[in-house]
């Protein structure tokens, strides 16, 4: 994954540990859940490809201990639906498609919705969202603000979607945004590669995971 957006401007390594200063920082690791990342969740079952996403879960999960080694915050972002609070837009989205019903993926009250390889421990912000957006009827912004972060580290899944979605509202309420180019991944050829190019000329510093575990291990 990091070889497919070599060809992408990304923050020289040298200048990124003071604009990610663990103090003011928040890692935010978006939707690496059952149903989107797990051979047994709903996408695997269906048959997508999921090894670009347990390659961005990897480097994740890097990313991880390097910011709880530096003190930085932990957000763990999670889609959990339920039928009451389901979009009427998405619904009918799919429903004009063709596709009535598909919107249903994480269910509450079932195990796809449940964290992936990743868990929260004490300390971490934990958001539930019902849609793409991590800061839409949520409380990230508040809790975010108590902390005194203003800046952003973001990886997860998927790029084209709910990342996107969740660093352009940050970029939209005053955050410094930095997206990790190969901690992310989309379930689509030209997806992953094509977001991260419209990201980068609009609202965020494209960096990598060796880059941010450097700055937070120096």
């Amino acid at each position: 994954m990091a070889e497919a957006v070599i060809d992408l401007p990304h923050i020289d390594a040298a200048l990124l540990p003071p604009m990610i200063d663990p103090a003011k920082t928040a890692l935010v690791v978006i939707d690496i859940q059952i149903d989107f990342a797990a051979p047994e969740g709903l996408l695997g079952r269906v048959g997508v490809d999921l090894s670009p996403a347990e390659a961005a879960i990897d480097r994740c999960e890097a990313l991880v201990a390097a910011a709880r080694g530096a003190g930085a915050t932990v957000a763990l972002m999670r889609v959990v639906t339920r039928p009451e609070t389901d979009s009427r837009a998405l619904k009918t989205l799919f429903a004009r498609r063709g596709r009535p019903g598909e919107q249903a993926i994480c269910r509450a009250d079932e195990a796809g919705a449940d964290y992936y390889r990743i868990f929260p421990e004490p300390g971490d912000i934990e958001i539930q969202k019902l849609l793409y957006n991590s800061f839409h009827g949520t409380d990230f912004d508040a809790q975010l603000q108590a902390r005194g972060i203003d800046t952003l580290v973001i990886c997860g899944l998927s790029t084209d979607c709910c990342v996107d979605s969740t660093a352009r509202e940050a970029f939209h309420r005053d955050y410094d945004v930095f997206l990790v180019s190969d901690a992310c991944a989309a379930y689509e050829p030209g997806l992953h590669e094509s977001a991260l190019s419209a990201m980068e000329k609009n609202c965020v510093l494209l960096t990598t995971t060796d880059a941010v575990v450097a700055a937070w291990t120096r």
